[in-house]
């Protein structure tokens, strides 16, 4: 996926679902199994990305609400 633009989560998302449904429908060869499977496995990897990169920056900002205002700019 390197040569591809990283698409974003519901595009990925979006993607995988349809790769899952054209594999539940069967009726491909073994090739065109292997390849969706694939494409599959990468597009999960994309999904599980995106949600590990929104759970950093949640994080960080669970973690900077909880911290007091050290700088002194703050009003109160």
């Amino acid at each position: 996926m390197a040569d591809e633009k990283t698409p974003s989560y519901e595009q990925a998302r979006e993607e995988l679902t349809e790769v899952v449904r054209r594999l539940e429908a069967g009726g491909l060869t073994l090739e065109q199994s292997i390849e969706l499977w694939e494409r599959g496995e990468k597009l999960a990897t994309v999904c599980e990305e995106w949600l590990q990169g929104a759970r950093v920056k949640l994080a960080a900002a669970m973690a900077q609400r909880r911290q007091p205002d050290l700088s002194g700019d703050s009003p109160f």
